[in-house]
């Protein structure tokens, strides 16, 4: 009897041990593979800002090496909107310094205005040497729309919201244009440009965006819009941001 006993205890210690060591195995294989995953990640966010900086200079240089940078014409501004660009100004030459591999702007438009009024306006920026983020030429084919313009988001210094009539429908069904406009709601680095609408139009579906001054084309053409984006964004040397 008590040979048994003994037997029994010792089978039941041999399997207590035999769980113990499988689960130290376990354990340790996890923790391997928690490090693992932890330091692939870190690499991918590492190539990832890698790209950026890498197209950012990439781009930068392309318009150097073209002299495809327009001379900008001069502008007036009213007081509205000198106290709207101001701080924004301030805002860019600060991310200038601290994030020097950021685009200027990320445009933020409806998708009915991508072949349109949007591209308009970022070709115009472009030609006047502002960095833009537009989702029509940064998200290739195959790629997460979403994740691409929260990248864009990141990579991006100040806010330029293009409101449209159809920035308003793709507002009212709360597009993807919705999902940028809250991002850039949440921060001080916004310029909206009515174009087509008035700000009482935008209120009634934006109150957020119309309480925040901006620019229009019912008093400037599209191209001056541009260049006081630009003055204020990226200013060049003679003829500087707004105060």
């Amino acid at each position: 009897m008590r040979a048994a006993q003994r037997k029994v205890e010792q089978q039941i210690k041999s399997e207590v041990r035999k769980a113990e060591r499988q689960f130290e195995r376990d354990l340790n294989a996890a923790q391997r593979k928690a490090e693992s995953e932890a330091k692939a990640q870190d690499r991918r966010n590492q190539q990832a800002v890698k790209r950026e900086v890498d197209k950012w200079a990439r781009d930068t240089n392309r318009k150097l090496q073209s002299g495809a940078t327009r001379s900008r014409p001069a502008v007036t501004y009213r007081p509205a909107e000198e106290r709207t660009l101001g701080p924004v100004a301030r805002e860019a030459e600060r991310q200038s310094v601290e994030h020097p591999e950021r685009r200027d702007v990320f445009l933020c438009h409806a998708w009915g205005d991508r072949q349109g009024a949007a591209m308009d306006l970022h070709d115009l920026l472009e030609g006047f040497g502002v960095s833009v983020w537009f989702s029509e030429k940064d998200v290739a084919l195959g790629t997460s729309l979403v994740r691409e313009i929260d990248k864009g988001l990141r990579m991006s210094r100040i806010g330029v919201v293009l409101a449209t009539p159809e920035m308003l429908r793709s507002l009212s069904a709360e597009g993807i244009a919705e999902k940028e406009l809250s991002a850039l709601l949440a921060t001080d680095r916004v310029i909206p440009v009515v174009h087509g609408i008035t700000y009482e139009a935008l209120r009634d579906e934006s109150p957020l965006l119309a309480s925040r001054s901006g620019l229009s084309t019912e008093e400037d053409s599209l191209e001056q819009v541009a260049v006081k984006i630009a003055n204020a964004v990226s200013p060049e040397e003679g003829q500087g941001a707004p105060a």
